[in-house]
């Protein structure tokens, strides 16, 4: 499982004209999901989302994370990360559930799997991770 995190200021997905999902300050989380990928790799990924220290404090540039400062989170499923899409459906809402569950529910938000989405992004820095759940630190 991939993740690409970037710090925003604002985010939006679009299908269509619709507007699908906003957020304001937080990140935005592209997720890319492997056929090998199993529930541990799901346990990985939320808690790198959660806990990675994106933001600054008063006192240090790299301090607080998106669970310390009550942020949003914007997902958005990328199968061309890993160019899988076959039974990712399942796999994806699994990972969406386990995130609100562990985070505040009301500030998890995502696009429409497998459409063609139109996501605007202002990037706070710009700050972008990759995280893998195969490459484990």
């Amino acid at each position: 499982m991939r993740a690409v995190i970037q710090r925003v200021a604002r985010a939006s997905v679009k299908v269509g004209e619709e507007v699908v999902s906003s957020i304001g300050r937080g990140v935005c989380v592209f997720v890319g999901i492997s056929r090998d990928d199993k529930d541990d790799d799901i346990e990985y990924i939320v808690r790198k989302i959660l806990n990675v220290r994106l933001f600054a404090s008063e006192n240090k540039r790299w301090d607080k994370s998106v669970k310390d400062e009550g942020l949003e989170i914007l997902c958005v499923s990328q199968f061309t990360l890993y160019g899988f899409l076959k039974d990712a459906s399942t796999f994806y809402t699994s990972f969406m559930e386990r995130l609100r569950a562990s985070y505040l529910p009301e500030n998890v938000k995502d696009g429409r799997f497998a459409a063609m989405m139109n996501v605007e992004i202002v990037n706070d820095g710009p700050v972008t991770i990759s995280i893998d759940s195969r490459q484990r630190d």
